[in-house]
């Protein structure tokens, strides 16, 4: 199984396999065309209060991370999340996200989550 995280500024490369936009919004300033998303599932990011929490600065990432699993526990995540462990199991995916550490955030979050 290959899950692996990436800026979906960045361009696209073959090795991507299927490119999964894990953010709620659409990045600023990025076309459809330039990014080449394949799948969108918006109720896999995180709540809009854990978000601002986070970015708040009032937690670590660490507990970000446990909070954020807290929500992947709801019924229409666990449909999601088994969707692209589906689509892993056949082959790459890349996960794409907007954030400017995306090893310190809700994307990292989820690829441990799918690997694990």
């Amino acid at each position: 199984m290959s899950v692996r995280v990436r800026r979906v500024y960045e361009p696209p490369e073959p090795e991507d396999g299927v490119r999964v936009l894990v953010d709620r919004l659409w990045p600023r300033g990025l076309s459809k065309d330039a990014a080449r998303v394949d799948e969108w599932p918006k109720a896999l990011t995180p709540s809009t209060e854990l978000r601002r929490w986070y970015h708040a600065g009032e937690g670590s990432y660490e507990e970000f991370g446990r909070r954020y699993e807290a929500e992947l526990a709801a019924p229409e995540a666990i449909e999601l999340l088994d969707r692209v462990r589906g689509l892993a199991a056949k082959g790459a995916v890349t996960l794409l996200t907007a954030a400017k550490s995306p090893e310190q955030s809700h994307a990292a979050v989820l690829a441990r989550l799918l690997q694990g």
